[in-house]
């Protein structure tokens, strides 16, 4: 009996070691710290859109009509109708009601045209802006579009060179021009674009 019962205890015993030995060892590994988050690069600041032309006819039916293209600019030129438009009334220089020359693109997206956004003053121009007024038969050109938005609302050419006679059909151009450029002489780089823009048609 004294060693039966000397069996159980040792048996008894052994297994409280082993129940206190699997509760010292740790259940799962020790987690690693997490890497701290690479901070975010700083986004590109978004391009900002600039004015390359803008192009306005002041016909006598005292319209004013916009274009940021010359694919509808020489269109209206030629046959005085435009595929899409926005039309604002009144809008214009004098109240004249202004007519926005606009692409499918815009109509698609619903956003304003290139012309309205010149128009509006929300774009600035590009180094190498070039624009055009055609009035009473004549070409206004420029290369600095607060000149041109000056007279497309004034009508006011203070300085400027006038080649009588010179256009495609023989319309007069005449080069508009403010005090510094004037100094300068003839704009050589205005002139090549006008003849640059009708090659490419």
């Amino acid at each position: 009996m004294n060693k039966t019962i000397k069996l159980a205890a040792l048996a008894s015993g052994m297994f409280a070691a082993l129940v206190l030995a699997g509760c010292a060892a740790p259940t799962q590994q020790a987690q690693a710290p997490a890497a701290p988050a690479a901070a975010a690069a700083p986004a590109a600041p978004a391009a900002v859109a600039a004015a390359r032309e803008f192009y306005v006819v002041l016909p006598e039916d005292g319209r004013y009509y916009a274009f940021a293209d010359t694919k509808n600019y020489f269109g209206f030129l030629a046959h005085a109708e435009v595929p899409l438009t926005r039309t604002r009334i009144g809008a214009g220089p004098g109240g004249k009601t202004v007519v926005f020359g606009i692409s499918g693109d815009d109509v698609k997206n619903n956003r304003p045209s290139m012309a309205e956004q010149v128009f509006d003053g929300k774009l600035q121009a590009d180094a190498n802006f070039y624009g055009e007024v055609f009035k009473n038969g004549r070409f206004y050109v420029f290369g600095n579009m607060k000149d041109m938005m000056d007279f497309a609302q004034f009508g006011e050419v203070p300085y400027s060179f006038t080649d009588i006679g010179a256009g495609p059909k023989g319309e007069t151009l005449v080069w508009v021009m403010n005090k510094d450029s004037y100094a300068k002489g003839r704009p050589v780089t205005t002139i090549a674009q006008f003849q640059k823009v009708r090659t490419v048609q």
